[in-house]
This record gives C-alpha cells, sequence and structure tokens, in this order.
C-alpha cells in the first residue's frame, strides 16, 4: 500500500478493479508468494513431518521435538490466513474512501508484517537447529529429511517475502528471488546432464569389457 495511495481518498470509488493489473503487481506477487510458501511450509511438516520409529507414536522428523512441528505448523497456518486476507483487503484497498480506514489499513498490514517476518526467522532458526540436532540415526532411510529441509527452506524464503511489502522492495526482492531461482534450477540441470552422461559412459565401459 503506497503512501499517496494509503492516505488520499480522493480517488476512491473511482477506482475499477484491473484483475491483471492487480496480480501482475510486485506486491500482489510477493503476497502470493507467502501464501504458497506458507501451504507448503505446513504441509511438508503435516505429512512427512512425523515418522513412527519402533513405536506406535508419532515423534517429529526435528530431533524428536514436538515444539518444532507445532510452531512450523502454528505459524504455517496463521500466515497462510493473513496472507488471504491481505490479498483480500489489497484487491478492496482502493474502494475505501474513509482516510481513517485507509490509515488503519495501512498499520495493520505494517504491523503483520513485522510479526510475521519475525515469527518466520525464528521458525527458520529453530526448525534449522533441531535438524542440526537430528541424528541420522533416528531416521532411517531419511524418513521426512527432504520434507524437513523444503520446510526449512522455505521458512527464510517467507521471511523474504514477508518483508517485501512495498513496491520498491518488491521489485528488488523478486528480482533477486527468480535470479536464485534460475540459478538453482540450472545448476540442478546441469548436474543432472553430468550424472547421466557419467553413467552412460560407466555403462559403455561395462558393455565394452564384456565383449
Amino acid at each position: 500500500m503506497e503512501p499517496a495511495a494509503a492516505y488520499g481518498a480522493a480517488k476512491a470509488g473511482k477506482v475499477v478493479f484491473d484483475p491483471v493489473a492487480f496480480f501482475t503487481h510486485p506486491r500482489t506477487i510477493m503476497r502470493l508468494l507467502s501464501w504458497v510458501f506458507s501451504m507448503v511450509v505446513f504441509s511438508c511438516i503435516v505429512n512427512e513431518g512425523y515418522v513412527n520409529i519402533g513405536s506406535e507414536r508419532l515423534l517429529c522428523v526435528f530431533n524428536k521435538n514436538a515444539d518444532a512441528c507445532n510452531f512450523g505448523v502454528t505459524v504455517g497456518v496463521a500466515c497462510f490466513l493473513a496472507s488471504a486476507f491481505f490479498l483480500l483487503l489489497d484487491a478492496v484497498f482502493p474502494s475505501f474512501s474513509s482516510l481513517a480506514d485507509r490509515r488503519r489499513a495501512v498499520l495493520l498490514d505494517l504491523v503483520c508484517s513485522g510479526m510475521a517476518s519475525f515469527l518466520w526467522f525464528v521458525g527458520f532458526c529453530f526448525l534449522a537447529n533441531q535438524w542440526q540436532a537430528t541424528s541420522p540415526d533416528e531416521l532411517p532411510l531419511s524418513q521426512g529429511a527432504d520434507a524437513a529441509r523444503a520446510a526449512i527452506a522455505f521458512c527464510f524464503f517467507s521471511i523474504i517475502t514477508w518483508v517485501g511489502g512495498k513496491q520498491a522492495i518488491s521489485k528488488i526482492l523478486l528480482f533477486f528471488f527468480f535470479f536464485f531461482f534460475y540459478i538453482c534450477v540450472s545448476s540442478l540441470v546441469i548436474n543432472r546432464t553430468f550424472c547421466c552422461f557419467k553413467h552412460c559412459t560407466h555403462k559403455s565401459n561395462i558393455n565394452y569389457m564384456i565383449f
């Protein structure tokens, strides 16, 4: 919510909602990313964050600490709902004719974004610390390992998306986010190609030795 639009009610009632402009706005993209990332975090923990090791009781993969899983799920669900709420608020914000309503909406956005960023930072540190303390012997066949790493990674990404509330910050963060995503995908493709080439070469050498 930009200052001019936030505190100036002169344009209220005159702005026609444009879905294309709304969903291509950097702030809206950051909201959507926050919504998706929070869903990924609590989905990973709920679906694969608990393992059954030699007993009927399900244990959290993060060092068997139930508080770690509960914290991740709680923050994920809360931020999931908050992202959806602020998406709706951004859509109806131009129709607010009261200056006081606009000011309250901006302050609510500022406070909630700060709280969400702080909670995601705490969650990232907490989950990373508990995962580092987890012994490989506690997770036979690496059960839940991928889900745990994904939850930690998207906790970190959520910090960035909740910080990037303003348009200028959103553009900068989006640039770095997609640049980082491009680097990761390129590295993955190169690694897969190299492994495939190495495997094919090794297989050819075996066939040559056989025949």
